[in-house]
């Protein structure tokens, strides 16, 4: 007997270790196989703010350039070096104000020369004239002495023109942006000698999305922020008629008044149109959160039953922001909205409302 315990003692010893927990599994307390659980409060406390719509511009923002009302590069009309450029680049030019005069080298001497010829054909032309009369041949030499009058009349026009044309004028009032012909260059005929930019009007072009064309039309007020965060008034003056295939949109202009030529071309712009006028509130971006399906809202408290608050659950829609609020529509004029604990509450809860820092207005 001694030696068959010793032989089966771990084996008895296991034995007696799963009745033991057996037992205690059968005189442990059934409960169903429910777990207690903290019962969730019937209210939810929240703090409230009231908000008040206010007119509003709904406005279409787009971004564009500035551009010029006109660049011209003022061309020679006439070969020759540059002999003088009076102007600095960079300075406010009127129309036909002289940009730069090239030498005359040998255009008097050759104006003197046609001069001549044109009063010796002058006489050759009255000599025949008075002998016209005398038969077929001294009319034929009158004819001709008249042509070789008029031919030497244009070539003194020709080169008194071409002497005018050393003296090279501005086209039009503007800056002087670019003299790219200086003192000693040579240039030709209808080489570039100036560039002029005339940026009084200045134009804000800018693209209209397809789906919002119909809400710009010529005469519009518009206004347009610079990069240096000026604002100037302006005039959508052109829209286009068709769309840019590659990007469908359509090519707009605005008008904006730049009589002291400060405000630069070239440079990247915002531009706002106010398209018409709405009741909006001014919130704060935080009061915004999103509902299971994607709509972005706010939860704002309304009467429910019993003379309870409860929580309710709003699609609004943003029309303007800046740095500190957000303008939404499809509110009623007069909310109180769930400005403290809105990220705990659910659209229908009971809320129970505490004081804020800033108080229900």
């Amino acid at each position: 007997m001694r030696s068959w315990l010793s032989r089966n003692v771990g084996r008895l010893v296991l034995l007696l270790l799963a009745l033991l927990l057996f037992g205690w599994v059968l005189s442990g307390d059934d409960n169903g196989g429910e777990v207690d659980t903290p019962e969730r409060s019937t209210t939810v406390k929240v703090g409230l703010t009231g908000s008040h719509a206010e007119s509003v511009e709904r406005v279409l923002q787009l971004q564009g350039q500035a551009e010029p009302e006109q660049v011209v590069r003022v061309r020679a009309k006439t070969g020759g070096e540059v002999a003088e450029t009076p102007v600095e680049e960079g300075a406010v030019v009127e129309a036909d104000q002289l940009l730069a005069r090239l030498t005359l080298d040998d255009r008097p001497a050759r104006l003197s020369e046609a001069k001549a010829a044109e009063r010796r054909a002058q006489g050759d032309y009255d000599a025949a004239s008075r002998l016209a009369d005398q038969g077929f041949q001294a009319r034929l030499a009158a004819e001709r002495a008249r042509a070789e009058l008029e031919a030497a009349r244009a070539r003194v026009a020709a080169i008194e023109l071409d002497i005018e044309h050393t003296a090279i004028p501005t086209p039009i009032a503007g800056v002087l942006n670019r003299q790219i012909a200086r003192v000693g260059d040579v240039v030709a005929a209808g080489e570039p000698v100036a560039e002029i930019v005339e940026n009084n009007p200045l134009r804000a072009v800018v693209r209209i999305p397809q789906h919002r064309i119909h809400e710009v039309e010529e005469g519009q007020a518009a206004r347009v922020t610079f990069l240096d965060g000026q604002v100037r008034e302006g005039t959508v003056r052109y829209v286009s008629t068709v769309a840019e295939d590659e990007t469908r949109t359509f090519r707009a202009r605005v008008e904006v008044a730049n009589p002291d030529r400060n405000l630069p071309s070239g440079t990247s712009v915002t531009v706002e149109i106010p398209v018409e006028e709405v009741r909006a509130h001014a919130i704060s971006p935080a009061l915004i959160s999103q509902s299971e399906s994607g709509e972005l809202g706010v939860k704002i408290a309304v009467d429910g039953a019993a003379d309870e608050l409860e929580a309710r659950f709003v699609p609004v829609t943003p029309i303007r922001a800046d740095a500190e609020q957000v303008w939404v529509t499809g509110l009623d004029d007069t909310v109180r909205l769930i400005s403290l604990g809105q990220g705990f509450v659910r659209d229908g809860d009971v809320i129970e409302v505490v004081p804020t820092a800033e108080g229900e207005r």
